[in-house]
This record gives C-alpha cells, structure tokens and sequence, in this order.
C-alpha cells in the first residue's frame, strides 16, 4: 500500500509540474509594433492585453533611422515557430526573420528597401514590397524574383490562407486612388477587389480566404476597417469609432480583427463591437495573430 501511495503521489506531482511549467511559459495571441522604449520593436501579448512583453533585448542607438526602426511590419510563420519583419538597422530597409522567441535573428534580403513581408501558407516562401512592386523568395533567403508588373505602384501584400491568392495594394499611373486588389503568387490572375475611389490599404485575410478587411479613407478623409468579399460583394464598414483606424489583422477563428488606432491595439468583433488592448502612450501598432491554436492547459 505504501508503495501504490507513493507511485500515486509522484504520478500527480509529475502532472502538478507539468501544468504549471505550461502555465508559466504559455504561447502569445499577437505581436505588435511599439516605441516604448524608443526603438520601433516587436513585443508580443496575450488576445486580452495581458502579458506584454519585448521579444528582443538588444540594446538600440536610436539617434539614427537605422537605431529607431530596428523592426517593423511582423509577419508570423504558418507554424507560429517565426516571425519576419523588416528592419533599417542595416541603414536600408530589409527583411529579416527570427524565432518566436526573438532569439536567431537572420537577415534574408540586401539592398531592396524591402518592407511588408508576407508568409506562403506552406511557410516555404515569403512575399514583400520593394520599390513599389511585389516580389517573392524562398522563406530560407533565396533568390528573390518579381511578382507583379507593369506602370502600377503596387503594395503591401498579403498572402491568402489557402496560397491561391496574394492581396495588395494597387495606385494606378496618372491617379490618386489607391485599390485592393488580388493576384495569384505568379503574378497572372490580376483582379481588383475594391471600387471606393479613395485610398484603401493595408489588406488582410479572412481565415478562409473568403473576404478582405482593411483601411479606407472614404467618409470625411477618415480611415476605418471594412470588410470586402473577393466575389465581388460591396464592401461593408466595420468601423466607426473616431481617430484613423488602421493595419487590421483578423484572428485564426475568424471572431475578431485587431488593429492601431491613435497608437493603441484594438480588437473589433463583425458586429462592430471593440475592445482597447494598449494604452496609447506606448505608440503601440501593425498588430499579427499566431497562426496556432492555443495548446491545453492539462
């Protein structure tokens, strides 16, 4: 009996432990862009503003562009196991790649300005903007080669989740306007999403490659979220709460879209409901969901 008892007592000790190590190290819902300590940097946080905290520790001279944005626009591997970001810290904008943890920063481009990265839902290539124009490379840092062509400016891209489609950001010679628009990762395909006549950005996907949210400036010259389906559905406004509401990001189940509003995070449910994540003295933006699904706590 003393020896069942204390088999018993290790087995629930040893599940005791292994729960509170779960609990103690938990994955986070987003990351987000923030200047709080000077430097435009990535931190991560749970879906309820819990728990934020920086991913990288390095110490940055922010008297230079270089020093101020050491990284932006985050982007999340499928597998939740990276992150790519841009970063001037080479004195040019380029894209980088890191750990979920900030550890093993790598640098994948070189003398682009290459900004807005974007990852296939395979993980196996990434997407971006340089020079007004989308191209594309292996996830590892390959050879880089164009996607989208012609005398259109073109931006801002954003990888579908099922890969067929890559959405962006279009101004066409000769106008102001600025479109949605989708292409295949080819580039062939080309097809425009929205027809507002004002400058729509910052596109980001609906979990199944169904619909568009992003920023439009076409009531009073203030931007807020609309959500647009790809078949041609007008566009519905989601949004109306103030300040310019931008860079949403809609979560992996598809019931909430974060986003920067006058230096905060925000979430936003598809009834127009919000909830503020940050406080806005910390210039917090460009927030980005895990991919993952939160594991068991046991």
């Amino acid at each position: 009996m003393h020896a069942l008892r204390l088999i018993t007592l290790c087995f629930c000790l040893s599940i005791l432990l292994s729960a509170c190590g779960r609990s103690g190290n938990p994955r986070h819902d987003l990351i987000l862009v923030s200047t709080r300590d000077g430097d435009y940097a990535l931190y991560a946080m749970n879906a309820d503003g819990s728990r934020q905290k920086r991913l990288t520790k390095t110490d940055v001279d922010t008297t230079s562009p270089a020093g101020i944005f050491f990284q932006t626009d985050p982007a999340w591997s499928p597998d939740g196991a990276h992150i790519a970001f841009s970063s001037k810290r080479s004195g040019r904008s380029e894209i980088y790649v890191m750990r979920a943890d900030g550890n093993g920063t790598k640098r994948l481009t070189e003398g682009g300005d290459d900004i807005h990265p974007t990852w296939s839902p395979d993980g196996k290539e990434l997407a971006f903007e340089r020079s007004q124009k989308i191209y594309a490379m292996e996830a590892d840092g390959g050879a880089v080669h164009p996607v989208s062509t012609g005398a259109a400016n073109d931006g801002d891209p954003a990888w579908s989740p099922n890969g067929t489609w890559i959405a962006f950001v279009r101004k066409q010679p000769g106008s102001a306007e600025r479109e949605i628009w989708i292409m295949r990762p080819d580039g062939s395909g080309e097809r425009r999403v929205t027809s507002l006549h004002g400058t729509s950005i910052n596109p980001a996907w609906s979990p199944y490659s169904t619909r568009l949210v992003f920023a439009s400036n076409i009531v009073g010259s203030l931007y807020d979220l609309y959500v647009a389906s790809i078949a041609g559905k007008p566009a519905r406004r989601l949004t109306r709460i103030g300040p310019d509401t931008f860079e949403p990001a809609w979560s992996p189940d598809g019931s909430t879209i974060a986003f920067t509003q006058d230096g905060a995070i925000w979430t936003v449910d598809l009834k127009g409901n919000t909830t503020q994540l940050t406080d806005p003295k910390n210039n917090d933006s460009s927030p980005a969901w895990n991919p993952q699904p939160p594991t068991s706590s046991g």
